[in-house]
């Protein structure tokens, strides 16, 4: 894969997914490789996060480098009014990358435009978040394979940056998308125009029961407070969308039960010790996920 900068899902072709993919299956056995002892990785996060983080830090440490943390926004200029023009332009002279998640939705394609190293994006608002969908389909490809694939989507369809970009990656191969979700969070009339564009074989639900015998992969996700502008639209879904043990009996003995985390609660523990449940190695897979992508960029 050869782009300058991970801004969505939309740029990457077959080909490109595959290799990251291949690529990644030789980095998930880590050997300690340090092809990139000189690199350094900018990291910028204007929101909250746990496994995206980390796994960027671990991924380019395991590849021999290193990262720059801004840290907490509190702590940097950008309390004192500082652009994001401006941030990315100054960090870009200390690193040879930047991995940049902010809550404006565009932010990253943004910063892009004003420097000249790789600016991943690690999320944007309800934009994209393409990243976590190349360990998605990393993480679907060892458990169901990519094409015959029936995958049911569950959850906030309308604010769920990792659904916008799943879905989009998911029209490079041979799978039909179920989406299930109460109609105030369908998919975004945007997001369903590109997947018909595309050629997409999409149905959207507003239950879950009819369509789970037929899936491959159950991908949930939580109904996400802080995208919700009206908090009475959040409280009158929330909790609505959820899979406990018993509708697991319905499902297919090998369905994959996904999900992006972190979760409160739309699946419940007790799924945890059952072989559906794969969400917790589906974190895992982003530190190889992420250190192919990084040994292409850098």
């Amino acid at each position: 894969m050869r782009h300058d900068h991970v801004l969505t899902a939309k740029q990457f072709s077959r080909a490109d997914i595959e290799a990251v993919l291949d690529r990644a299956a030789d980095f998930d056995r880590p050997t300690g490789d340090t092809r990139h002892t000189d690199s350094l990785l900018g990291l910028l996060f204007f929101e909250p996060s746990t496994r995206t983080k980390m796994s960027f830090e671990a991924a380019i440490k395991r590849l021999g480098g290193d990262v720059l943390d801004m840290g907490s926004v509190d702590s940097s200029s950008v309390t004192k009014g500082e652009s994001l023009a401006d941030t990315v332009r100054v960090i870009e002279g200390y690193a040879d990358a930047l991995v940049l998640r902010h809550p404006q939705q565009g932010a990253a394609k943004m910063a892009s435009e004003f420097v000249d190293v790789p600016v991943i994006n690690a999320g944007d608002g309800a934009g994209h978040h393409p990243t976590q969908t190349l360990l998605d389909l990393y993480s679907i490809r060892e458990n169901a394979g990519l094409d015959d694939l029936t995958i049911g989507i569950m959850g906030d369809l309308k604010y769920g940056r990792t659904v916008h970009s799943l879905a989009q990656a998911l029209t490079n191969f041979d799978a039909t998308q179920h989406f299930v979700s109460p109609e105030s969070l369908a998919l975004p009339p945007e997001v369903r125009y590109d997947l018909d564009e595309a050629g997409a074989a999409v149905e959207e639900h507003t239950e879950l029961a009819g369509v789970l015998p037929e899936l491959d992969v159950l991908y949930v996700t939580r109904i996400q407070r802080e995208r919700f502008p009206d908090e009475n639209e959040y409280r009158a879904v929330a909790s609505a969308y959820g899979i406990d043990r018993s509708m697991l009996e319905d499902a297919k003995d090998d369905l994959s039960v996904m999900h992006p985390l972190p979760r409160v609660d739309e699946i419940d523990p007790a799924i945890d010790d059952t072989d559906h449940a794969t969400y917790f190695d589906q974190a895992h897979n982003g530190v190889p996920v992420r250190m192919a992508l990084l040994d292409s960029l850098l």
